[in-house]
This record gives C-alpha cells, structure tokens and sequence, in this order.
C-alpha cells in the first residue's frame, strides 16, 4: 500500500522531483528520463510509470531553463523509440501463446484491453496508444504477437513517439510559464491522466454494457 502512495505522489508532484533531481545530480535526469520512459514503453510489467505527466513536467522545467530543450527531445525520442522496439520484439518472440498462457508477470487484462484497441484501430493503433497509459505499454507488445513486419511497426512507432514527444514537452515548455499552471500543476497533472485514460474507460464501460445485454437476452 506504501508503494501505491509512493506512486500516487510521484504521479501528481512529478515536477517537484524532477525539479529536486536536476538540482542535486544536474545531467543525470536525463539518465532517469530516459530509464522512466523506456521502461513505461518497453516493459509490460512496468505500464504504472509516469509517462505523459513525466513529459509535460520535463516541458516545464526546459521553459524555465533548467533543462535544454533539444537535449530533452533527443533522449525522450530515443526512449521512447526503443522502449517501443524491446516490447514488440518480445511479443514477436512470443508470439500467439501468449494470449493463452498464463505468464506471471503479464497481466492478461491489460493485454487483451491492448489487443482490442489493435484490432479496432489497425496499424495507427501503435501511433494513438502513445497518447493513452497502459495501452502504450502493451500496444507494441501486441503488435509483435500480431506478425506485423518491423519495417512498418518502425514507421508508426517513430511517427507516434515524435508526435507524443513534441506534443507533451511542446505543452509544458510553453504553458509551464503560465501562472495558473504553476499554481495548479497538480490539477494539470490530474486533467492529464483523466483524458488519457477515458478511452480505456470508455471501452471497458461498452464491454460491461454488452456483457449485461447479453446476461439479460440469456435470461429472456
């Protein structure tokens, strides 16, 4: 429960730690961007990361000049492009058993929440899941699993990270300075999650609707 709150903290006051990283180890935030990111995006048992708040917070902190800019891109890019390249060469390896198997630390709802987003949204799935949390983690992984060839994954997964990239960091860098931002970043960081996740909201609530309809037309 500890680690939960620890989590929860660092989720909604992600731009007092990057703040306290920068002024006690300087360039070495940019190691811990890059190990956040990759591993968000890289690692199915790590979809709890910040990812979008880590970006805008990042965006934040190069529109106050504690960060540069061009340096920041290049090593979220970088993360993020090849956390993506891990996970779908992982579920390329798997392949299909993994939708049957019961692998400990992959946890099933979520895979099969990211294959139902690939399978509405095709191959752009792997350039929109950038934008929703826990999506993002699985999409490349089900993209893998899926057969789809590297060379087009590597298309929509370099077209969505710098859309993702340059959109959130972009965000930060030029809202950071906005007093109301600065006063309610929390509540920025709260907006941030809430949108991100209501299209897995949104597709859970239509499951749990036809799963009652279809309870209901059983029972007529």
């Amino acid at each position: 429960m500890e680690a939960v709150l620890q989590i929860a903290d660092m989720l909604l006051h992600i731009d007092v730690y990057l703040r306290d990283i920068v002024e006690n180890y300087g360039k070495l935030v940019y190691l811990f961007l890059f190990l956040v990111v990759f591993c968000e995006t890289g690692l199915v048992v790590t979809p709890f990361l910040p990812g979008d708040s880590l970006l805008f917070a990042g965006g934040t902190l190069a529109g106050a000049g504690m960060l540069g800019a061009p340096a920041l891109c290049a090593v979220l890019l970088g993360a993020a492009i090849l956390g993506d390249g891990l996970n779908y060469s992982i579920g390329a390896y798997l392949g299909p058993p993994a939708f049957r198997k019961n692998y400990r630390l992959l946890k099933r709802e979520y895979l099969m929440q990211a294959h139902e987003f690939y399978e509405r949204h095709g191959g752009k799935a792997v350039i929109l899941a950038r934008f929703v949390p826990i999506i993002r983690t699985f999409a490349p992984f089900v993209a893998g699993v899926a057969g789809m060839s590297r060379a087009r994954f590597s298309l929509f997964n370099v077209t969505g990270a710098l859309l993702w990239v340059f959109s959130l960091v972009g965000a930060g860098y030029f809202l950071g300075s906005l007093p109301f931002v600065r006063e309610h970043f929390s509540l920025i960081v709260y907006a941030i999650i809430v949108v991100s996740v209501l299209p897995v909201a949104a597709a859970a609530l239509k499951r749990f609707r036809a799963g009652r309809s279809g309870h209901a037309r059983r029972n007529f």
